[in-house]
């Protein structure tokens, strides 16, 4: 028979006496307990707080505890906590035990879970889960620290399994905060799923999972599963796991919680042996950076990344994962702005500190209205500032929140003033110490909100704005500033397809686009019409036409096809329609594309009248946006910022966006040209390649003629600019000289049979429109796929007019030694003095039976542009020494400043204007051209790559023909100039000569030959030619080779 024991209440510390049957708190028997602690409950409700400090109760619970002799009182003192805890003292006993958690209760508590006693043990954990559950979930931070000590430290295997099921209850009833601190929990759980104790392993595992599943990334959910077993079995699924997350498009945000998860694996990735797998991580550590909302959130994790980083960089022999990795290096220091060293030295995060807001909660107390401040260093003041501070460290600055939490224990401080004036004055002082002050200049200004939003923005893998702020006020012009490829045009688009979320639906703000180019199925329609078709016209028709003459439309003009007009009045054109849109909010995406400089006034002038209307410009025209906004947006790495005046203010305060502005090349971005190969007969760069005489043009549907009595030539030193105002003729010259457009009133064209023109319309898109849904790589492996430019076959110089087909007929009948004969197709081409001649084949006869007939003859049969189309194959022969495939494309491409990544993996259709227009740029310099044409080549280019664009045409071998508005661009590359006016040209500081020139003879031998490579890409290996030697040195070598001889040693071995 069992002895029987009998129940002890002695304690090691007295209770003090007093209304409550004090003793029989701490006593074996249950009940006896449970009526004295709902007594204690009912004071303690009472009189507050000051009832659990006037019975010296958590001294006793402590003593009880730790009373190491008597298991009854270690129970009864865990009981007693439970009880109060759920009996409704919850909120008065909290700050007593959780101000300082390293210390008294909690620690006593944690230790009892590896009693000896079952009875202990399990009142332990019911006491610990119920002041989890009861207690404020701000809370967290002060308690989890205790329990990530017992986890990583404790000796006995009972805490740490206790400790762990407290944290799976912080994630049920804290998910919030628990997620905020997931970078202090993940660590020490990653080591706990280790433990030797197989109890321990299994509730660290079911811990790491539960609080994994407090990560909300989107991007990352889908992995964590992936994620936890590569922390489990790092051997095997490290590789796996990061081969997954490299093909993610990370696209949310990234926070500390993604981090805390995601940092342990890209560290350990980073220590792998295959370079493969460092250059994913460092993929990965890129992407993820960019998605950092502020440096305080990366910071902890540097010390974790960076030094790997860092040693990878220097001992990884692959140059490409090289530079993958210093990217990564440099977008996590930029983050994180450490711009040197390896981030072990970096402080500690920065915390609220309570002392701190306990002074701001004097304050706010005076605020109140106190008479006297209350002791703030009482129990409950200490504690509402540890809850205080720890809702600021969060950023919590809800205002319902601070009141639902914080009123409590203000009330417990002192009765008056009321606890909500107190906690609305504290959060104000709290919030207003951690503002700062650049973010506050938006809501400080007074003016009607047309839009304030937050919102992200994105194109396939490319992060473009990551939760930035987008505030309009009316009737203010805000330009849009920042480099290529930012984001500019596409947030624009966004905007208007109504892809930014929050933005104003159409119904509350008219919101109108005004794009540069008019749709290529309204070429027929005339310009009245036109506007008159668009639905979204708020105006009759008398106001419409009176609209369009203010704009330079006269009647005559209106009613002239869209198809008939230059890029400079299509582009005012878009304009009128936007000023009979009546819209609140104008979208001006490079309005002063192809504008000459009397319309760019008139649009300055047009834009700054408006009182009512926002807009929103996109321009690289300096000059346009300094006189033109009120604001700047600048979009810098993921986010938009404001600042107040025009660009000089702007640059004034942030001097490194001068760049985009000015004409300076930068030494790390440059643009180059393919050198153009040698062509037949052409000895010099002063031989004329391409001439006009007396030509003359006019449009179908003109009445008037647009082109008289043009003469020029072109060759490989001219630098040409053609300037004029719009609609002069100036992109019709053009269009006549590379073969676009045939000369319809009399005159001629001629050009060098193997000349290859490189041109870029003044539409550069209009190459690439068809293509959108390409990428760049794609694109060219259509265009130039037979070998040949697809777009050269399009041109009118190679289609056929009914007249042209019946001479060729009529032509075609030739007799040849005495028999008829029918031409039926030219094949080949070769020399003929300072000619050519061309293989012939006939209808119903084998190849044996072909001839070879001079040039001259074939074009007085009509076959003109037959041979012109052998003329074009051999050219282009001459130009192709590259192999089209991807790795030669990219390297082409990356000549105008585009990374691989756009080439091959970014479709066309959301690349910026900027982007489009060096792929236009690539495409037409792929055959290596001998003349370099360009129309308005300077539209959608920031300035940089402006700077890089002139650089390249000054070092380009061949010639360069430029239509130009801008003054800064024609100066710096242009010594020839073709003025047109009303369809004539007067051409000044040319050189024209004729037949070979005076100038230096072209050294075929200096020209540095680069890389090539076979059509899988490898680099084909180039034998040097061995030098010739003269005769003395034949003489010399031949005396050494007979002196080795005599010696007996080998002759060749030299």
């Amino acid at each position: 028979m069992p002895a029987v024991t009998t129940p002890v209440a002695a304690v090691p510390v007295p209770l003090k006496a007093g209304a409550v049957d004090a003793p029989s708190l701490l006593v074996a028997d249950k009940a006896s307990r449970v009526l004295a602690v709902e007594a204690l409950v009912s004071k303690i409700q009472n009189d507050g707080p000051a009832a659990i400090q006037a019975i010296n109760l958590i001294d006793n619970i402590v003593a009880a505890l730790n009373d190491k002799k008597i298991p009854a009182n270690r129970e009864s003192a865990a009981s007693c906590i439970h009880l109060l805890a759920t009996k409704g003292a919850a909120a008065q006993l909290e700050p007593f035990i959780l101000a300082d958690a390293s210390k008294g209760v909690i620690p006593a508590l944690l230790e009892a879970f590896a009693d000896k006693t079952p009875a202990v043990r399990a009142n332990a954990l019911d006491a610990v889960l119920a002041i989890i559950e009861t207690s404020t979930p701000w809370a967290t931070s002060l308690l989890l620290p205790a329990l990530l000590h017992q986890i990583k430290t404790a000796g006995k295997w009972q805490i740490k399994t206790g400790c762990l099921a407290a944290l799976n209850m912080l994630v049920k009833v804290a998910p919030v905060q628990t997620a905020l601190l997931t970078p202090e929990i993940i660590p020490v759980l990653s080591e706990a799923i280790w433990d030797t104790k197989a109890d321990v392993k299994k509730a660290a595992r079911e811990s790491l999972k539960q609080t994994t599943g407090l990560i909300s990334n989107k991007d990352i959910v889908n992995f964590i599963p992936a994620l936890i077993n590569a922390l489990i079995n790092p051997v095997e699924e490290v590789p796996k796991t990061i081969q997954l997350l490299s093909a993610t498009t990370f696209v949310s945000e990234v926070d500390a919680p993604t981090l805390s998860l995601m940092v342990p694996l890209l560290s350990r990735g980073l220590q792998e042996r295959p370079t493969a797998t460092k250059r994913k991580c460092a993929v990965i550590i890129d992407n993820m950076s960019k998605l950092v909302d502020n440096e305080h959130t990366v910071r902890p994790f540097v010390p974790k990344l960076l030094p790997g980083l860092l040693k990878v960089e220097d001992s990884m022999s692959d140059p490409e994962a090289r530079e993958v990795v210093s990217r990564a290096i440099a977008t996590l220091r930029g983050i994180a702005k450490l711009p040197e060293g390896d981030g072990t030295q970096l402080p500690p995060p920065k915390v609220a500190d309570p002392a701190h807001i306990s002074k701001l909660l004097a304050a706010a107390y005076k605020k109140a209205g106190a008479a006297t401040v209350p002791d703030l260093t009482s129990v409950p003041a200490v504690y509402a500032s540890k809850i205080a501070a720890s809702m600021v460290t969060a950023r919590m600055f809800d205002s319902a929140e601070w009141l639902k939490v914080l009123t409590t224990y203000i009330t417990f401080v002192a009765p008056e003033p009321d606890a909500d004036s107190v906690t609305r004055e504290l959060l104000l002082k709290s919030a207003s110490d951690e503002d700062e002050s650049e973010e506050t200049a938006d809501d400080e200004e007074e003016g009607e909100d047309l839009c304030n939003t937050t919102f992200s923005l994105a194109y396939g893998a490319k992060i473009l704005l990551n939760t930035a702020n987008l505030r309009l006020k009316r009737g203010h012009r805000y330009g849009l500033c920042g480099r290529n490829g930012s984001g500019k045009s596409t947030l624009m688009r966004a905007i208007n397809n109504g892809q930014v979320e929050g933005f104003p639906s159409p119904d509350e703000v008219r919101t109108f686009y005004v794009e540069h180019d008019i749709d290529g199925s309204e070429e027929s329609t005339t310009i009245l019409d036109f506007i008159l078709s668009d639905k979204r016209i708020l105006a009759d028709k008398q106001e419409i036409i009176e609209t369009l003459a203010s704009v330079g439309f006269n009647d005559e003009r209106q009613k002239t096809s869209i198809g008939s007009l230059s890029g400079g009045w299509k582009m005012k054109l878009a304009l009128a329609r936007a000023i009979l849109f009546k819209a609140d909010i104008l979208l001006l995406d490079e309005p002063t594309n192809h504008l000459d400089v009397v319309n760019i006034a008139w649009l300055e002038s047009y834009l700054t009248s408006l009182t009512h209307c926002t807009s929103i410009i996109v321009s690289h025209d300096s000059g346009f946006l300094n006189n033109t906004i009120t604001d700047v947006l600048h979009l810098n790495r993921f986010k938009i910022r404001r600042y107040r005046g025009n660009l000089e203010v702007f640059v004034k305060a942030v001097p490194e966006a001068k760049s985009y502005y000015t004409l300076e090349a930068s030494e790390n971005y440059k643009f180059r040209f393919p050198d153009p190969p040698l062509l037949e007969g052409v000895k010099t760069k002063e031989k004329s390649l391409l001439k006009m005489r007396k030509v003359g043009f006019q449009y179908p549907t003109q009445s008037v003629q647009q082109l008289y009595d043009i003469t020029l030539q072109v060759s490989l030193s001219s630098r040409v600019a053609v300037l004029g105002p719009n609609g002069s003729g100036k992109s019709t010259l053009v269009k006549l000289l590379i073969g676009d457009m045939e000369a319809n009133k009399g005159g001629e064209v001629w050009k060098h049979p193997n000349l290859v023109i490189g041109y870029v319309a003044q539409h550069a898109f209009h190459h690439i429109e068809q293509h959108l849904d390409k990428t760049p790589l794609e694109y060219m492996l259509w265009r130039y796929q037979t070998g040949e430019d697809l777009e050269e076959m399009m041109k009118a110089n190679r289609e056929l007019s009914a007249e042209e087909t019946k001479k060729m007929k009529e032509g075609a009948n030739i007799v040849i030694e005495g028999q008829k004969r029918v031409i039926e197709e030219i094949n080949n081409r070769k020399k003929l003095k300072q000619s050519y001649e061309y293989e012939v084949s006939f209808k119903g006869l084998s190849s044996t039976e072909n001839v070879w007939l001079p040039r001259d003859e074939l074009i007085k049969r009509g076959f003109e542009k037959r041979v012109l189309e052998i003329d074009t194959r051999e050219a282009q022969r001459l130009g192709l020494l590259r192999p089209l495939v991807r790795k030669e494309i990219e390297k082409h491409f990356a000549d105008f400043g585009l990374e691989p990544e756009f080439v091959s993996h970014n479709t066309m259709r959301g690349l910026s204007g900027g982007q489009k227009v060096k792929i236009v740029l690539g495409a037409a310099t792929w055959r290596r051209p001998h003349i370099l044409a360009l129309d308005e080549p300077t539209n959608y280019l920031d300035r940089e790559s402006l700077a890089a664009l002139i650089g390249a045409l000054k070092d380009f071998q061949g010639g360069v023909l430029v239509i130009t508005h801008s003054r800064d661009f024609s100066e710096s590359i242009c010594t020839e100039v073709w003025a047109m006016k009303d369809g004539r040209l007067e051409a000044s500081g040319h050189n024209w000569v004729e037949g070979q020139g005076s100038g230096p003879r072209i050294d075929q031998g200096s020209k540095e030959e680069e890389d090539q490579y076979d059509a899988m890409g490898n680099k084909v290996e180039k034998g040097g030619l061995k030098k010739k030697l003269t005769s003395n040195e034949a003489r010399k070598a031949k005396k050494e080779r007979m002196a080795r001889r005599k010696r007996g040693a080998d002759s060749d071995g030299e």
